[in-house]
């Protein structure tokens, strides 16, 4: 007697892996790009207990926690991935599915040093004004990895930066950034302490990121069959049609109604005091 062979779906490998990390160059290379304070730019470090011994500016750039976005939870169901290779789905193209995103919030301490305090002020000012043109630090395609490991993107083109981004149907990726009030001082105080960092003036930021989990491939859904209108009616009592004259289902009716059952005791024959039978 021969088994049943059952195919196992094909997972690929994850295709957002790596966007942390991209965001945190990516808020580097925005500050350094931006500079233009003087010729020598500040050295960038993720130490907080680094001090240099010379006259050399230092920006710190410290991610210090990581949360999910609590405003867009979405259930864990797969749904079809935006990635269409060739042809569309409805002319006999691919059909990939995924989890939907997941979305969260990172973030980021920025700090300053310099030798002397109105030299950190200057820096720390330049950073608040930088920043804030920053609506967004990432904007690109949004990269999916096949379960072959090809990496392309919506369109299913191989993937490249510097790809047409008017194109209709690209789908992008895009990470926002924001000032917020996420640390009190007391919370700045400990995290420096654990660090063995001295106390300084410091800015907390949140950038908003998407992770895409790994593409499936789809080997074909499951069938489900109506019986035609017309067969469905005739396994009714034809005086009870399920559908109207103009075509549309309705529910059919009870042909025997069963009794209620009594809640409680049995009922009493009580009728209203009316005003005439009141004593005034």
């Amino acid at each position: 007697m021969s088994e049943a062979v059952v195919e196992q779906p094909i997972f690929g490998p994850m295709s957002g892996n790596g966007i942390i990390g991209d965001v945190t160059e990516a808020l580097h290379k925005f500050l350094l790009d931006g500079y233009d304070l003087g010729e020598r730019p500040p050295r960038f470090e993720e130490d907080l207990n680094f001090i240099p011994k010379d006259r050399e500016e230092v920006l710190y750039i410290y991610m210090y926690r990581v949360a999910t976005n609590p405003n867009m939870r979405r259930q864990k169901r797969y749904q079809q991935a935006p990635v269409f290779l060739n042809k569309s789905p409805e002319d006999g193209g691919r059909v990939f599915y995924h989890r939907p995103p997941l979305l969260l919030d990172l973030f980021y301490l920025v700090m300053v040093h310099s030798k002397f305090r109105s030299d950190a002020e200057r820096l720390l000012g330049w950073t608040l004004l930088r920043l804030n043109e920053a609506t967004h630090i990432i904007y690109r395609p949004r990269r999916f990895l096949l379960p072959d490991g090809e990496a392309v993107d919506s369109l299913g083109r191989p993937y490249s930066l510097t790809a047409d981004i008017k194109d209709e149907g690209l789908h992008m990726e895009k990470v926002s950034l924001a000032l917020v009030d996420d640390m009190t001082v007391g919370d700045a105080i400990n995290m420096f302490s654990l660090n063995e960092a001295p106390y300084r003036p410091f800015l907390t930021y949140r950038a908003r990121v998407a992770m895409d989990g790994p593409l499936v491939e789809s080997t074909g859904g499951t069938t489900v069959r109506i019986p035609h209108l017309a067969q469905r009616a005739a396994l009714v009592d034809e005086e009870e049609p399920v559908v109207s004259g103009s075509g549309r289902m309705k529910a059919a009716r009870r042909t025997s109604k069963s009794p209620a059952n009594q809640v409680g005791p049995e009922p009493h024959s009580i009728q209203k005091l009316t005003d005439e039978d009141s004593e005034d």
